[in-house]
């Protein structure tokens, strides 16, 4: 997959934005930002998209800024040359598409139906936008449509907001998702860039859902690790499981059987999308020791390089 649309996977939500005034296009992107989510989708149904995309791609370089509602190649031109590094179409026009992957940008159309699925697949993407996803049966049609189209990913695009995000990101074949309500375009023309920071952070925490797991305890030897678990069995009622290297007293407390991480235990955070949750932190300016990983490849765990009061904090995929 192309790095540009790897990168968006891994950021989750894309806002699409339209600006009405290119002045406010750098303190927009700097609230995207500092709210976590460093993209954006700049439409071109204004005649200041132009000009916020070259704003943002001098002023914000951490944002990965690209163009919408691009419909002809002459706008593919204008928006790669003022800094645009992908491209968004409402639908499927074929020589635009080709024109994109031609010159190598990268290209996401609007789908709605198995043969526009089957026109991307021709032109040789991996990656549709499908819009405009809620009028058109949301998660349920993609799944649908996914079913024998086994390589593509989806770009869900029109009518998601923050009770539906995740039923579209827990299916592994969306990719991210489009949206717009936490930029929208009262609130940008208004310049209330602190309510659109406080939005997109929400949106960010509703995607990423960082609950508490459970909290380890380091005990010396088998035998406290043991009499600890069973004081919370015998007190709470949570009732102990012995494994290998701990034991668990319910769900919530975790008791080592010769210590382990952290100098008094450590915290364990899920999260709905690991990955995410890492590009997230990192970019906040944590670091991370290297990750547990299944079988398949996919990483289930990573412990923080700090350590809190003691105890090391790992997050864990739910």
């Amino acid at each position: 997959m192309n790095p540009v649309l790897e990168k968006i996977g891994a950021i989750g939500i894309v806002p699409v934005i339209k600006i009405d005034d290119a002045k406010l296009a750098v303190p927009l992107a700097k609230a995207l930002v500092e709210g976590g989510l460093p993209v954006a989708e700049v439409t071109f149904r204004t005649d200041e998209a132009e000009e916020a995309i070259k704003l943002i791609s001098k002023e914000v370089p951490e944002m990965l800024v690209g163009a919408g509602t691009v419909l002809t190649t002459a706008q593919v031109d204008r928006a790669v040359l003022a800094g645009a590094k992908f491209i968004v179409s409402p639908g499927l026009n074929p020589k635009v598409v080709q024109y994109c992957v031609d010159k190598g940008i990268p290209i996401t159309p609007g789908t709605s139906n198995a043969s526009d699925i089957e026109q991307a697949l021709e032109l040789g993407l991996e990656v549709v936008k499908f819009f405009p996803a809620g009028q058109l049966g949301g998660i349920a049609t993609i799944k649908a449509l996914a079913a024998p189209y086994t390589k593509v990913k989806f770009m869900p695009t029109g009518g998601v907001n923050a009770k539906t995000l995740n039923d579209y990101l827990s299916f592994p074949k969306v990719l991210a998702c489009g949206g717009s309500w936490m930029v929208n375009a009262d609130l940008i023309n208004a310049g209330k860039f602190d309510e659109i920071r406080t939005m997109t952070a929400e949106a960010v925490r509703t995607m990423l859902g960082f609950e508490l797991a459970h909290v380890g305890i380091n005990a010396e030897n088998e035998a406290e690790a043991l009499a600890t678990a069973k004081f919370f069995e015998d007190a709470f009622g949570f009732t102990s499981k012995n494994g290998n290297s701990s034991v668990f007293a319910g769900t919530a407390v975790e008791v080592m059987k010769a210590g382990g991480p952290g100098r008094l235990g450590h915290i364990a955070i899920r999260t709905n999308y690991i990955d995410r949750a890492v590009r997230y932190m990192e970019s906040r300016g944590y670091e991370f020791e290297p990750g547990k990983y299944d079988a398949k490849g996919n990483m289930t765990a990573i412990y923080f390089k700090q350590e809190i009061a003691g105890f090391a904090v790992h997050l864990v995929q739910k």
